[in-house]
C-alpha cells in the first residue's frame, strides 16, 4: 500500500511540475507582451512630445514642456514597474500553488507511513 501511494505521489509531483511549467510559460509570454506594449506606448509618447517641441517658440514654454514630459514619462515608468512586479508575483504564486497541495499530501503520507511502521 505504501509503495502504491508513493507511486501516486510521484505521478502527482510530475503533474504539478508540468502545471508549474505551463504557468511560467504563460507568465513570461504575458510579460513579453506587456513589455512590447510598454515600448510602443513609450515611443508614441516620445514622438508626440517631439512634435510639441517642434512647435515651441519660447524658452519658458520649452522648459514647461520638458517638465511635463519628464513627469509623464516617470509616471508611465512607475506604473509599468508596478504592473511588472504584480505579474512576477502572480507567476511565483501560481507556480508554487500545485506544489503546496502536494506538500500537504506528502506530509500526510509520511504521517500515515510512520503510524503503520513502514
Amino acid at each position: 500500500m505504501a509503495y502504491e501511494n508513493a507511486g501516486k505521489i510521484g505521478q502527482e509531483q510530475m503533474d504539478n511540475a508540468m502545471k508549474s511549467l505551463a504557468v511560467v510559460t504563460r507568465g513570461f509570454q504575458q510579460i513579453a507582451q506587456e513589455n512590447g506594449e510598454f515600448a510602443k506606448r513609450s515611443i508614441e509618447q516620445t514622438t508626440h512630445m517631439a512634435e510639441k517641441f517642434a512647435q515651441v517658440r519660447s524658452l519658458d514654454k520649452a522648459i514647461e514642456l520638458q517638465n511635463e514630459y519628464v513627469k509623464s514619462a516617470y509616471e508611465m515608468w512607475m506604473s509599468q514597474a508596478t504592473k511588472m512586479g504584480e505579474l512576477y508575483t502572480n507567476i511565483a504564486r501560481e507556480t508554487y500553488k500545485p506544489f503546496e497541495t502536494a506538500a500537504y499530501a506528502a506530509a500526510d503520507f509520511g504521517a500515515d507511513a510512520a503510524k503503520q511502521g513502514v
